[in-house]
C-alpha cells in the first residue's frame, strides 16, 4: 500500500514555508512576531531567516532589523505567472511599445507599499532608461506607482495613507511629491484622467508616462509605462507623443485580458 506523501514531509522545510507564508498579508515582520505566530523558538526562527536571507527569499530592512520578502520570491512567482494571461499578453505589448516609442517599456504591479517591475523591454538607444526587472520602488515617486495607487481600492489607499502619516514620504529629487495632502489630490487627478507622469520625481533626468491595465472583472491589475531621458521625453513629448501610445497599448492589453470598457455614451 502506498504511503501518504505527508509521511515524507521534512519539518524544517515545512517551517520555512510557513514562515514565508506569514508575509502574505504583512509587509514586514520581526523575529519575535514570527516566533509567536509560528509557535517556534526564536533561535529556530532566526536560523530559518538566516538561511532564507542567504538564498534571497527574505531580506532584512535597513534600520529596524525586521524582515520582508526578498526578490527571489518575485522571481519564483514570475516563473509561475509567465505562462498566465497577464505575463503572456504583456510580453507582446511591451515589445510593441518599446519598438513604437524607441524607449524602455515596463509593466508593474503593487506589492505592499511598493511597486514591482514585473517585466520590461529595453530601448535601443545607447542613452536610455535601464530595465528594472524585479526592482521595488516607492509608488509615490513613479508613474507606474501613481497609476496603481490612483486606481487602487479604498482599503489599499487607506493603508498607504496610514503609512504616509506614520513614516512620511521620502524625497528622491526636488520634484518628488512629499506632502500627503498634495499626493492624495494628485492621485485623485490620476484616477480621473486615467494616466500619470513622472517628471524627474524619482531620478534627475528621467521621465515616464504610465496607464492602467484592467482585467476581466474591471480591476486594475497592473500598469504599463514608457520611460526615458528627459532630454528626449520632456513633458510635451510625453503627453503628445508617448502617452497616447501607452494608453492605446494598455487598453489593448486590457481587452486581451477580457476587459470590456464602459460605453462612453
Amino acid at each position: 500500500m502506498k504511503r501518504p506523501k505527508s509521511e515524507y514531509a521534512i519539518q524544517t522545510v515545512t517551517n520555512a514555508l510557513r514562515l514565508l507564508e506569514s508575509f502574505r498579508d504583512r509587509e514586514e515582520l520581526g523575529v519575535t512576531e514570527l516566533s509567536r505566530s509560528l509557535d517556534l523558538h526564536k533561535n529556530n526562527v532566526f536560523r530559518l531567516l538566516a538561511t532564507l536571507e542567504e538564498k534571497g527569499y527574505v531580506e532584512q530592512c535597513a534600520g529596524n532589523e525586521r524582515y520582508r520578502l526578498g526578490v527571489c520570491c518575485l522571481e519564483l512567482g514570475f516563473s509561475f505567472t509567465r505562462h498566465r494571461n497577464l505575463a503572456r499578453h504583456a510580453r507582446g505589448a511591451l515589445e510593441s511599445l518599446a519598438r513604437e516609442t524607441g524607449e524602455t517599456a515596463h509593466i508593474g504591479s503593487l506589492a505592499g507599499h511598493e511597486v514591482i517591475h514585473l517585466d520590461g523591454e529595453a530601448s535601443p538607444h545607447m542613452v536610455a532608461s535601464r530595465l528594472r526587472l524585479g526592482t521595488r520602488l516607492a509608488p509615490h515617486a513613479t508613474a507606474l506607482g501613481k497609476v496603481l495607487l490612483g486606481f487602487a481600492p479604498p482599503p489599499l489607499r487607506e493603508r498607504f495613507d496610514e503609512r504616509c502619516m506614520s513614516k512620511g514620504l521620502e524625497s528622491y529629487t526636488d520634484a518628488t511629491i512629499t506632502d500627503r495632502d498634495k499626493l492624495l489630490d494628485h492621485l485623485g487627478a490620476v484616477a480621473g484622467q486615467g494616466w500619470a507622469l513622472d517628471l524627474e520625481e524619482l531620478e534627475p533626468g528621467l521621465s515616464c508616462a504610465a496607464a492602467p491595465v484592467h482585467d476581466a472583472a474591471g480591476s486594475v491589475v497592473a500598469a504599463l509605462s514608457v520611460s526615458g531621458p528627459t532630454s528626449r521625453l520632456g513633458e510635451t513629448e510625453l503627453i503628445q507623443g508617448v502617452l497616447p501610445l501607452v494608453q492605446e497599448t494598455a487598453a489593448a492589453l486590457s481587452r486581451d485580458l477580457g476587459y470590456v470598457a464602459p460605453d462612453a455614451s
